[in-house]
């Protein structure tokens, strides 16, 4: 497996608008593989696919991904439309992750699903979610595509041209339900909120869950989102925590400096991932700060 650690900026505020500019030059010149955009609405971040293309224009080497962007409620021919011409742009650097829901429950109603069909039942979010990626996938890798769901619908639909080699999507989640769709659909994982042995778990029943769908993930496709703490956490980290993970203690998947970093991204390798995002879980930490000790500590653990 490659070893590969990016950033994202999110939780530190330098992906707003005022400071993005400089924080991706700075990336680029550090050598870091790669930037992640978080999907906050209510922020002050930059949009994660505006954030992409602007990154992507920059810059000459550095991949950026959205970390985790929402499907349902985006249309899929708009997305892939997005997705081929940043990658005709920038090929080999667009790194697309998708997710159910966002982050943050109020946030919600900027994602509306489809219309339910007469006489229907209203669509429930993890079936536009499964009908989206089907569709996404077609249009990423077909000329043509006509295609009539139960929410969704193009004819004879056409985005341009296809990358020499295909995109990967991925996707995020922890639920059972998550994993297993990761398995039937998607071509790798970028998991959060996880102890490296949950993650080797979730890796075994995607792996699983693809092998009963007839395909498989590249086992280099495995991935994690990684906060580092530098200090107490603050309160906003602390609620989503409780909403999420409330059974676990945060100490197993939020280390505490850099050498912790080191230690448990050492232990999820062992549990077979092998991507890493890494940000800044608390505030006071500087950019500058925050670069250098990644740049130190992290980059020395690629292969």
């Amino acid at each position: 497996m490659k070893v590969r650690i990016g950033i994202s900026l999110g939780a530190g505020g330098t992906d707003a608008p005022q400071d993005f500019a400089e924080a991706v030059d700075r990336l680029e010149a550090a050598g870091v593989d790669s930037l992640w955009l978080s999907e906050l609405v209510y922020s002050p971040l930059v949009e994660p696919f505006i954030g992409m293309a602007f990154a992507l224009a920059r810059t000459q080497r550095i991949k950026v991904g959205t970390g985790v962007a929402v499907l349902p409620g985006r249309h899929p021919a708009l997305v892939a439309k997005q997705l081929v011409s940043l990658a005709a742009l920038a090929p080999g650097r667009v790194l697309p992750v998708f997710g159910l829901k966002p982050a943050r429950r109020r946030e919600l109603d900027a994602f509306p699903l489809p219309a339910a069909r007469d006489g229907e039942p209203a669509a429930r979010r993890g079936d536009v979610f499964d009908e989206s990626l089907e569709l996404l996938g077609r249009l990423l890798r077909e000329e043509q595509v006509t295609y009539e769901g139960p929410t969704l619908s193009v004819r004879d639909a056409t985005v341009g041209p296809k990358p020499d080699k295909p995109l990967d999507v991925w996707l995020g989640g922890q639920a059972p339900a998550a994993l297993r769709r990761v398995g039937r659909l998607a071509d790798g994982w970028l998991g959060s909120f996880m102890s490296p042995d949950e993650a080797g778990a979730a890796v075994k029943m995607i792996q699983e869950s693809a092998a009963a769908a007839g395909r498989e993930v590249d086992p280099d496709h495995f991935g994690m989102s990684l906060p580092v703490a530098f200090g107490e956490l603050p309160a906003p980290l602390l609620e989503v925590i409780r909403e999420r993970r409330a059974d676990i203690d945060p100490a197993d998947f939020i280390p505490q400096g850099w050498a912790a970093c080191q230690e448990i991204i050492g232990r999820y390798v062992a549990n077979g991932v092998s991507k890493f995002v890494v940000r800044p879980a608390t505030p006071g930490v500087s950019f500058e700060e925050f670069l250098d000790g990644f740049t130190t500590a992290m980059t020395p653990l690629q292969t």
